[in-house]
């Protein structure tokens, strides 16, 4: 195994973590600042998950035609670049499709950064290095807002500071080998249904978590100040669900090489769902840190189980489609969460947040407990979409 490439790509991935827990925040609290709601906030938060609908197609295509490096170093580029433009182009409709591009750009660098990391990797030691690169992805996000507070959201400091940490993640880069070898007909994202037919579980985990995702960073924060939280506090308390998710990742990981991965899997369910219930009723009692800190964690160990229990079962060609499909499920679950989220929370309830986390927990935990859902999924080369 090299050490030394899995520390690379794994670095370079966790950038892109600290650029989004910059950007996301700034931009919800920029186009509040500009009068909008909360539904028009979640339009804007959910274009990158229309993009990662779009670029979960391309990934086996550009990897196949530019080779893995070349493609995750072009791709973290073109975001730099998108990213810098925001600042320079305060514009509703052009915001829009910057986040669009940034939505497609980021997938492809998702797709064939953690398919790279869990074709390194050996799998007794797959749980630890899957949830290492788990917890640096969730101490980056976590440092973006503790990061916004120091930069400010009153200027285009934090969009020029994401695009130079892209910058910066393009370059890791260079010169690492060990990739995934692609062909760009077969690692194309078809198969999506056969996927979730066979792995039910793993594929609404992936829709959970990034449903949780993209409403932690832009929906969360806006919730909490209209609970009656200044919004220096909201930032802090969001930092906690990221502390979480980060903090008991490592463990998780390392349970994972020991007990079994399904069992492990169920009980962070289990715990997303009665955090989520809790939420609404503890919000205004010191009980509510421990809370957020669980609901950060087991959140995170759902995806981070996910990637496990993928990465343990493919390998190039077949590893990157089933990343293709994860990513995938994740659009759609960044697509549905923020949408959602944002017109329950304007015309239904200002709890619709942790509410919708529940009912999307209660739904995983069912799918968990069906006989057979964690069966050996056909060969994904043979499936059909």
């Amino acid at each position: 195994m090299n050490w030394m490439t899995y520390f690379a790509v794994s670095a370079a991935v966790v950038i892109v973590g600290l650029a989004l827990g910059v950007t996301l925040p700034l931009v919800s609290f920029r186009l509040a600042s500009w009068g909008y709601g909360s539904f028009a906030i979640g339009v804007m938060a959910a274009m990158p998950a229309i993009g990662v609908l779009l670029g979960a197609r391309i990934t086996g295509h550009l990897a196949g035609w530019f080779g893995t490096p070349q493609t995750l170093r072009l791709c973290l580029l073109a975001s730099a670049a998108s990213v810098a433009l925001l600042s320079v182009m305060p514009s509703y409709p052009l915001w829009l499709l910057l986040r669009l591009l940034i939505g497609i750009s980021l997938t492809v660098v998702f797709v064939l950064g953690e398919s790279w990391i869990n074709q390194l990797v050996e799998d007794r030691l797959r749980g630890r290095l899957v949830a290492l690169y788990g917890t640096g992805f969730a101490l980056s996000q976590l440092s973006g807002p503790l990061l916004l507070t120091v930069l400010g959201t009153e200027s285009d400091r934090g969009f020029w500071f994401s695009a130079a940490l892209l910058i910066g993640g393009s370059v890791l880069l260079l010169g690492r080998g060990g990739a995934p070898k692609v062909d760009a007909h077969s690692a194309s994202g078809r198969g999506i249904v056969e996927f979730c037919r066979t792995s039910p579980a793993i594929a609404w985990a992936v829709v959970l978590f990034a449903a949780f995702e993209a409403m932690v960073l832009t929906l969360l924060p806006v919730y909490l100040v209209r609970e009656g939280f200044v919004q220096q506090m909201a930032l802090v308390m969001v930092s906690v669900v990221v502390i979480g998710d980060a903090a008991l990742q490592l463990p998780i990981g390392w349970m994972a090489d020991r007990v079994p991965r399904q069992t492990l899997f169920r009980c962070c369910g289990v715990v997303l769902l009665l955090s989520s219930l809790s939420m609404p009723w503890l919000l205004h009692t010191p009980l509510i840190w421990g809370v957020l800190v669980l609901f950060g964690a087991s959140a995170g160990g759902l995806y981070t189980l996910s990637l496990i229990l993928v990465g343990q079962r493919y390998r190039d060609d077949a590893l990157v489609r089933a990343n293709s499909h994860i990513a995938l499920l994740w659009g759609a679950g960044c697509l549905l969460g923020p949408l959602s989220t944002g017109a329950a929370s304007q015309w239904v309830s200002g709890h619709a947040l942790p509410m919708l986390m529940a009912l999307g927990a209660a739904g995983f935990v069912w799918l968990a407990y069906r006989r057979g859902a964690f069966a050996e999924p056909p060969a994904l080369a043979a499936a059909q979409p």
